[in-house]
Formats: structure tokens, C-alpha cells, sequence
């Protein structure tokens, strides 16, 4: 049964979470539309609060009560184990001559990934030195790790508190990318593409969209109605155009404008 709700908050975002508070959902699990965008007004005089609808489905009864769901206790106590056996070997002084053998295999894999940047290749030598000088001033502690695919640089950064490079949905990974791009390819007649990872974030969110993308697809055409998705930054949207091109019944296309632009998953029964 298709239910939904209308929230309002002082920004869609905070309109948002309210209804996701509300309902115990996850935001995969409703589908959204703006009814009113917030306005702050000046100096807080003619302020309109923002007003968002959340379409879910439930079988009988609002689903509001699932509130104790979000409890990740699970993983806690799996990481909890794992440093005490980790301890247990290091006192263990037997037979130096054996101990002495397992330091270099542990080793091994330190030197291929700093063979990985293409030492010979101008291109992996200005990201490194650009994104060093870039993380110095930034005060984080992180190493780029270049390799090459066709014309696509690869860029893995490595170090520790990546989530801190990795920002909010990615931002801050994309803004280095974008800037490590201007710097590279500056004065360049041949334009090369810089991709910028850590700890396999632009992997993982791709499959989260993709997911995404199926899902909000099968209500598409359960109900027969258009889906408004929050908004994106281009290589979502494209990651999103991409999983649907050929799903049955579907459609998409972008509407509004930079950073709100969203994607239309619309309802098509000429592909049906």
C-alpha cells in the first residue's frame, strides 16, 4: 500500500531527515518531491520554510514505530576481536632465523605499490607533486599512488583518516580530482582524465546508486509514476542514466540547475 507524508523543515535537507526520522526509513526506502523550496528571506524577515513529500510503502499501518532498526551493534563487536589476536605473536621469540624470513615477504607488497606511479611518465610525476604540495597545505598525511589506463590517470590516496579527503558524498574527493585535472593539464595540448580514489569509495557509492537506481526504477513502473531523485553531481547522474538505459519500461532525464540539478526516473511504456 503506497502511503506518504509531508514534512517541513528550514532547508529540504533538514525536511528530509525529519521525515526520515519520523518514519524509521532509509532515504532508498521513499521516493521524494519537493512541494516548496525554503527561502531564509533577509535578516530572517519573509523566510518560507521548506516543505518536502515522502512517498513510502506500507502494508496496513504507518510505519513509524521501527525506530530501534538503526542499531549497529554487530560490527562494533566484530572489530573488537580482531586487535587481540593481532597482539598475541609479537611475543613469540622463537627461532630468529625463522622470524628473519617473514619480514620480507610481509614486505614485498610495500614496493610494488611504490613501483605503481610510472616514474618515467611526466604526467603521474605532476599529480604527485601537485597533490604532496596540495595535502601539506591541507595538513592531512596522505600518499598518491599513480597508475596508468590508456589515457585515464588512476589516483589511489593512501594514509590514514582518508574520510576526511573523501568528504560528505564524496565531495571533497571530487573537488581534489577537479583540481589536480586543472593543474595537470594546464598548458597541455593533449588533455589527459585524472581519476581520484581512496579506500574504494567511488566504487562502493557506484554500486549504492546503482541499487538505487533499480529500486526506484521498480516502483517507476509498479505505479506508473515519475521519481524524483535528490540531487546529484554529474557522475552520479551518469551513473544513474547508465544503470537504466536499457531497464525496461523506463526512462530518464535531468531537470534543474546546478548544484540542485536532479535525476527524472520517468515511467515509459513505449519500452515496455
Amino acid at each position: 500500500m503506497l502511503k506518504y507524508i509531508e514534512v517541513t523543515g528550514k532547508t529540504e535537507d533538514e525536511a528530509v531527515a525529519k521525515g526520515l526520522a519520523q518514519l524509521g526509513l532509509e532515504r532508498d526506502d521513499v521516493s521524494l518531491e519537493i512541494l516548496e523550496r525554503g527561502r531564509t528571506g533577509f535578516l530572517g524577515i519573509g523566510s518560507v520554510p521548506a516543505k518536502v513529500k515522502l512517498t513510502y510503502e506500507a502494508p496496513d499501518a504507518p510505519a513509524v514505530t521501527p525506530e530501534p532498526e538503526p542499531i549497529p551493534i554487530p560490527p562494533v563487536e566484530e572489530v573488537k576481536p580482531q586487535p587481540k589476536p593481532q597482539a598475541k605473536p609479537k611475543p613469540a621469540p622463537r627461532a630468529e632465523a625463522q622470524s628473519q624470513t617473514v619480514p620480507p615477504q610481509a614486505a614485498a607488497p610495500a614496493p610494488e605499490r611504490a613501483q605503481a606511479p610510472a616514474a618515467d611518465d611526466d604526467v603521474a610525476a605532476a599529480i604527485v607533486k601537485f597533490q604532496t604540495g596540495l595535502f601539506e597545505h591541507m595538513g592531512v598525511a596522505a600518499t598518491p599512488v599513480v597508475t596508468r589506463d590508456g589515457d585515464t590517470y588512476q589516483v589511489v590516496l593512501e594514509g590514514e583518516n582518508m574520510g576526511a579527503l573523501i568528504g560528505h558524498r564524496g565531495e571533497t574527493l571530487d573537488a581534489i580530482q577537479q583540481l589536480t585535472g586543472y593543474a595537470v593539464n594546464k598548458g597541455r595540448s593533449r588533455r589527459v582524465r585524472i581519476h581520484v580514489d581512496a579506500e574504494g569509495y567511488r566504487a562502493r557509492r557506484e554500486e549504492s546508486l546503482n541499487r538505487l537506481a533499480r529500486k526506484t526504477a521498480g516502483k517507476v513502473v509498479k505505479y506508473r509514476r515519475n521519481i524524483t531523485l535528490e540531487a546529484m553531481n554529474a557522475y552520479e547522474r551518469h551513473v544513474i542514466h547508465t544503470a537504466l538505459q536499457d531497464y525496461p519500461g523506463v526512462t530518464t532525464y535531468s531537470t534543474g540547475t546546478e548544484p540542485n540539478r536532479r535525476t527524472v526516473v520517468a515511467y515509459d511504456p513505449s519500452k515496455q
